[in-house]
């Protein structure tokens, strides 16, 4: 038994290495809005298991405290807390945050799409906005709760109506979508999943989400290449029939949220050359009235370094790409005026 104990403990260690590979070296305090749903827990799970986190602070209307008394067993450094909205509550947790990740708000379920959710998601993200913008402007915003194409317009107008709008400061998490169409081409190449990094551009949702293959060298055609784009487009949709309807996307995305939480984190304390996929304030399509795009963003300890743009594509990408601005500019739109007409006090 001590020898299984043993090699338990030995495959653990190793994962943990392999997924975040270098002790913090600064205090950082990391907070979780929505830690106790479906994304939620793995995510605040990974971020425990993180070395750079050194304060872990999980808030949701219920249930965060004992998701924090929970992982707070788990044998690392960091300190982790739990808050409602009673007592101290959300202002505590968010005070002195480094980032702020928001995976709070509502599953999709079998029939709907992100869009659906948009009314109930956006209240949730302007307020958990405002009470971030008013306790730790200066954080990093990590917004996963969807529809991102419009609840990061919703938390940039939050942001911007308190005056302290960063837009170097605001990322809409789309990590998930290149993981996938890096494991769907792995498996249709039969190559090593680690190896591929397969760009997407664009948005988080359906047709706005825009693989680019061919940067990566490969060419797919006809029915093949038809069923890879739905595949990476409407992945999440095929996780919520799997489920039945009793989830979406929740261990996939909290690995993404915290694969992009680990970069920001890398790249605050001093690592040059971090780039990540990632949904933001940008200039690439501003003259097309697209505002925010998701593009590969050189990060640094200022948050938002550098935006790369798209760089070549084939005739078929570039079709991909003509829908997506057209859908992104209407969901961007969408954010901006809903957040408007309901700003609230």
């Amino acid at each position: 038994m001590f020898a299984a104990r043993q090699a338990s403990q030995s495959v653990f260690g190793a994962v943990q290495r392999r997924t975040f590979s270098a002790t913090a070296s600064n205090a950082t305090k990391v907070a979780v809005l929505g830690a106790a749903g479906g994304i939620g827990q793995p995510l605040s799970l990974l971020l425990k298991l993180n070395p750079r986190v050194t304060e872990l602070a999980l808030y949701d209307i219920k249930g965060a405290p004992g998701v924090a008394a929970d992982i707070s067993h788990i044998n690392t450094k960091s300190t982790v807390k739990g808050y409602e909205p009673s007592g101290a509550g959300i202002k505590e947790c968010l005070t002195g945050a480094e980032i702020v990740l928001i995976p709070a708000g509502v599953p999709r379920k079998p029939g709907m799409t992100r869009d659906d959710l948009f009314n109930t998601n956006a209240s949730i993200v302007r307020d958990l906005a405002k009470a971030a913008a008013d306790a730790c402007p200066e954080a990093n915003i990590l917004v996963i709760a969807n529809p991102v194409n419009s609840t990061v317009p919703i938390t940039a107008e939050v942001f911007k109506s308190k005056g302290v709008y960063n837009p170097k400061r605001l990322f809409g998490v789309t990590t998930l979508d290149v993981v996938r169409a890096s494991r769907f081409i792995s498996q249709l190449k039969s190559t090593d999943p680690a190896t591929e990094n397969i760009t997407v551009v664009g948005g988080h949702s359906g047709a706005t989400i825009v693989p680019l293959l061919s940067q990566a060298g490969y060419t797919l055609e006809g029915a093949e290449r038809d069923e890879y784009i739905k595949r990476v487009q409407f992945g999440g949709d095929e996780v919520v029939q799997a489920k039945g309807g009793a989830g979406s996307a929740t261990l996939s995305m909290a690995m993404a949220g915290a694969r992009f939480a680990e970069s920001l984190l890398k790249a605050a304390q001093g690592q040059s050359g971090v780039v990540e996929p990632t949904y933001v304030d940008s200039p690439l399509y501003k003259d097309q009235g697209v505002t925010y795009f998701a593009s590969q963003v050189e990060l640094g300890p200022n948050g938002v370094e550098k935006i790369h743009p798209v760089g070549d594509m084939s005739e078929f990408e570039q079709g991909l790409l003509d829908v997506c601005l057209k859908d992104l500019k209407s969901n961007i739109e969408k954010g901006e005026k809903w957040v408007k007409e309901n700003m609230g006090n």
